[in-house]
C-alpha cells in the first residue's frame, strides 16, 4: 500500500492523504481582496485528490503585502471577499483547506514577478516597508523603517486578529509564515535582525516574536483546528540563521503546541548559496523531524510519484508539499495515485474520465 496516500494527523485535523498543496502567491487581488481569479484557481485546485490545500501568503496588514496585488484579511472588506471565494469552493469541494498568514516586512512593497520584483515606490502605489532593523534586503534598496516595540505588538496583534477572520470564513489549518526572508525570519536571523532590545540578540530573544506570534494565534483558533509554521531551515549564509537554530525553534515551537513545521530555505539574503535540486530541502525535514519529533512538511522540487512516496514510506518527513508542479499539472494526486496503485477522492463528474487501464482510481 501506498505511503502517500495514507492518512496524516496534523494535530485535530485528519488528512486523507500525505499530499500538501502548498501555498503559491497569485499576486491577483485589488488592494488585498480576493478575485475571482481567486474563485477559478482554488477551485480547480480543490478537485486535485491532495489531502489538503492551503492558499497563498495572505498579509495581515496592508503595509505586510509582498506587492500591491496580494491578498489581505485585516478588516471587514477583505474578509467578506475571501469569504466568497472559499464558500463557492466549499460548496463542491470537501477538501480541507488552510491559509498561511505572513507579513512581508523588509520584502514588501515589491512590483509582481513578471515586473521585474522592483520595489514599488509611494508614489507608484506603493509604501515604505518595516524591519526589525533598518537593513535592506538588497545594497541596491532603501532601508526600511526599525519597527518600534509597540509595532512589534501590533503585528502580534494583527495575525490573531487576521487567524481569527480565517476561522470565521471556515479554514481548518492555519500556517504562521516565517520563512523566505519575510518579516518574522528577518527576526529570527543575524543578518537581519541587529536589535539590542528584548526581540535582538540571542537566539532566544530572535526566535520572541514568532514564538508571540504562534500563541496568539493557536490561542485564537479553536482547538479542532491545526496551526503550524513555516520556517526556512537555513539563510544559506555564512553567520545566518541555521539548521542549528531551526532545529531548536522547532523544539520551542512543539513545546508550546504547535502541530507542524513546514520546512524551506533561504529568501533571506540575495548571497545565499542553496543549491535547488530534488529533494534538496527533504534533509532538513528529516532532521527536524528526527530530533524534535513533531509532524513535518517537506518541499523542494519534488516532482514525481515516486519521489514523493520515498520521502513519506522512509521516514524523512510526514508529508509533502508541491507548489510548481501541481501548478503544471493541476491533476498531479490524480497521476500519482495511479502510478502508486491508490485512490483519490473526487466528484462524481469526473469518475468517467478514468482511463481503461487503470482500475479504481477514484473512491466512490
Amino acid at each position: 500500500m501506498s505511503r502517500l496516500f495514507t492518512p496524516l494527523a496534523l494535530g485535530p485535523v485528519t488528512l486523507p492523504n500525505r499530499i500538501i498543496i502548498a501555498p503559491m502567491c497569485q499576486y491577483a487581488a485589488q488592494n488585498g481582496l480576493a478575485t475571482p481569479w481567486h474563485t477559478m484557481h482554488l477551485g480547480n485546485l480543490s478537485h486535485s485528490g491532495a489531502g489538503l490545500l492551503i492558499i497563498e501568503a495572505t498579509a495581515v496588514v496592508p503595509e505586510g503585502r509582498i506587492s500591491p496585488q496580494d491578498l489581505g484579511l485585516w478588516n471587514d472588506e477583505t474578509e467578506q471577499a475571501l469569504a466568497t471565494a472559499v464558500n463557492a469552493v466549499k460548496a463542491y469541494s470537501a477538501m480541507p483547506l488552510g491559509i498561511q498568514l505572513g507579513h512581508a516586512g523588509r520584502k514588501a512593497s515589491a512590483a509582481v514577478p513578471w515586473q521585474g520584483r522592483a520595489r514599488v515606490s509611494e508614489q507608484q502605489g506603493g509604501w515604505q516597508p518595516v524591519a526589525p532593523s533598518a537593513l535592506p534586503y538588497d545594497d541596491n534598496d532603501a532601508p526600511p523603517t526599525a519597527m518600534t516595540t509597540q509595532q512589534i505588538a501590533d503585528v502580534v496583534t494583527a495575525f490573531a486578529t487576521a487567524a481569527q477572520r480565517a476561522d470565521r470564513i471556515g479554514f481548518d489549518v492555519f500556517e504562521i509564515h516565517a520563512a523566505h526572508g519575510y518579516l518574522l525570519h528577518q527576526f529570527l536571523s543575524p543578518l537581519s535582525n541587529a536589535r539590542d532590545d528584548s526581540y535582538g540578540g540571542d537566539l532566544n530573544n530572535r526566535m520572541r516574536l514568532v514564538l508571540e506570534v504562534f500563541r496568539a494565534v493557536r490561542e485564537v483558533v479553536p482547538a479542532h483546528k491545526a496551526v503550524g509554521v513555516l520556517i526556512s531551515a537555513t539563510d544559506g549564509v555564512e553567520g545566518g540563521w541555521d539548521l542549528e537554530q531551526s532545529v531548536a525553534l522547532s523544539h520551542a515551537l512543539h513545546a508550546v503546541g504547535c502541530d507542524f513545521m513546514h520546512v524551506s530555505s533561504g529568501g533571506l539574503s540575495p548571497a545565499q548559496r542553496i543549491q535547488p535540486g530534488p529533494n534538496y530541502q527533504v534533509s532538513y525535514a528529516e532532521r527536524i523531524k528526527r530530533e524534535v519529533g513533531i509532524t513535518t512538511i517537506a518541499i523542494g522540487l519534488i516532482t514525481e510519484a515516486e519521489q514523493a512516496e520515498g520521502i513519506v514510506a522512509t521516514g524523512q518527513a510526514d508529508a509533502i508539499g508541491i507548489a510548481r508542479a501541481v501548478l503544471y499539472n493541476p491533476r498531479w494526486p490524480w497521476h500519482a495515485a495511479a502510478r502508486l496503485g491508490a485512490q483519490v477522492a473526487t466528484p462524481p463528474q469526473f469518475w468517467r474520465s478514468e482511463p481503461h487501464h487503470i482500475k479504481n482510481l477514484f473512491q466512490h
